[in-house]
């Protein structure tokens, strides 16, 4: 740890020793020529980005090069805010029957986040209020990634079936609290896994989410008969509620108990479900493992109904299954139809909006300095998920990650790694 901020220390000192030999150094990084999209700023066209002392200082057209210490050549690239996925398990950790609470199942954030030009995250539902402190410790304290988190209602969190189906577990004031404690990590509360036709780990869930003033994720289990999604979205959910696995549940081939939003008779969506998207409800993706069905994406898509935001729901299984990174769900996205710039909003403003901290997810002058620098390449592309493959021609692909201004992704070297001293170059 004590070797983790010398190096910033150290960054810090060789980008200012760098500027003080070049007097017309005004930005510490310029990004030039790339296309920037940023949903909040109604930008889409070729711009510059400059930064300076980890806060976005200009966009703007033709910003002299001369201005910076560190020129980055974006020229036919993409240029956006970091990317913020709403759906991850990074509580990593050595209890071996903790699954994905300090256990196994999770992975440590910043090998999995920047290469993919994410730069905050949203754990969702690995830990609750016996084990957050725990999680914050461990992961949030010691990693670069912004990491924020929906907290389980469950105690222990994601811990296994023993505790997920245990309501003894699930406790709304405790919930609360912790949440309020935690108010700048926490920002939503998370029911996941849940088997049985019961209404009340909902009801506690949305009662602890009114306690703390957050949203609620939902992650139903199997039941028989399954939960109602109507009455969920029509009844139970507030305007700005989350409903993960948005295209997960059923198909004609693959039944898991629990309701799709797509009829698989006809093919068309459920006509609640478009009332629930104009009642302000949230519509997550949470690839994950097998929580995606083409048999419900492609149809939604199809009909002009795009997820309000896109997440991968990594996790040890997900991460070399279908669902692989960030990058590739976005470009699955568009694979199906869904356009480019509304799979970039997905994955930056909305989510943004969608946890309620609306300083993240864009460019602002003077908003942290988190950018990600893409190339759309063009080919013949594959994309699977457990009821097929689909082909695409477009693939999204991560160049460089700044985060808080500084560059800690740089795929194909398109600066000289100045923010470190010569000898680790």
């Amino acid at each position: 740890m004590k070797k983790y901020y010398f190096l910033i220390a150290l960054s810090f000192f060789f980008l200012n020793n760098a500027k003080s030999q070049n007097p017309q150094g005004q930005y510490d990084v310029l990004i030039k020529g790339g296309h920037v999209i940023d949903a909040k700023n109604n930008i889409d066209a070729v711009m510059d980005v400059a930064i300076d002392e980890g806060k976005i200082a200009a966009v703007s057209a033709n910003i002299d090069p001369q201005s910076a210490v560190q020129v980055v050549d974006a020229r036919g690239l993409y240029v956006t805010p970091g990317l913020i996925d709403l759906h991850v398990h990074f509580f990593w950790g050595t209890d071996l029957e903790g699954q994905y609470r300090n256990g196994p199942n999770g992975l440590q954030p910043d090998g999995y986040t920047f290469p993919s030009g994410v730069t905050t995250v949203v754990d969702a539902g690995s830990s609750g209020w016996k084990s957050f402190e725990t999680f914050k410790k461990q992961t949030i304290d010691r990693a670069q990634t912004r990491v924020l988190a929906m907290l389980n209602i469950v105690g222990e969190g994601m811990a296994g079936g023993k505790f997920e189906q245990d309501k003894g577990q699930m406790d709304p004031q405790k919930t609360a609290e912790m949440a309020e404690k935690y108010a700048d990590y926490i920002v939503g509360v998370k029911l996941a896994h849940f088997n049985g036709h019961d209404w009340n780990p909902t009801d506690w869930a949305i009662e602890a989410g009114k306690k703390a003033g957050i949203p609620i994720m939902v992650d139903f289990g199997s039941a028989k008969p399954y939960l109602s999604l109507e009455t969920l979205f029509m009844e139970k959910f507030r305007p700005g509620d989350i409903y993960t696995h948005c295209f997960g549940g059923s198909s004609s081939t693959s039944p898991d108990g629990r309701e799709s939003i797509v009829d698989v008779t006809t093919n068309q969506l459920k006509p609640y479900v478009l009332e629930a998207r104009k009642k302000g409800v949230i519509f997550d993706v949470g690839f994950g493992g097998s929580s995606f069905l083409f048999a419900q994406g492609q149809p939604a898509i199809k009909s002009g109904f795009y997820p309000n935001t896109i997440s991968t729901d990594i996790h040890i299984s997900s991460m070399n299954n279908a669902m692989k990174n960030m990058n590739n769900i976005m470009s699955l996205f568009m694979a199906m139809g869904m356009p480019f710039k509304d799979v970039i909003v997905a994955s930056t403003w909305h989510p943004a909006q969608a946890i309620q901290r609306e300083e993240l997810g864009n460019l602002s002058v003077g908003a942290e300095a988190d950018v990600a620098v893409f190339r759309l390449r063009e080919g013949d592309f594959g994309f699977w998920a457990r009821d097929g493959r689909i082909a695409g021609d477009k693939r999204l692909e991560t160049e460089m990650t700044i985060r808080g201004g500084r560059i800690v992704y740089n795929l194909n070297g398109l600066v000289e790694p100045i923010n470190l001293p010569r000898a680790q170059r």
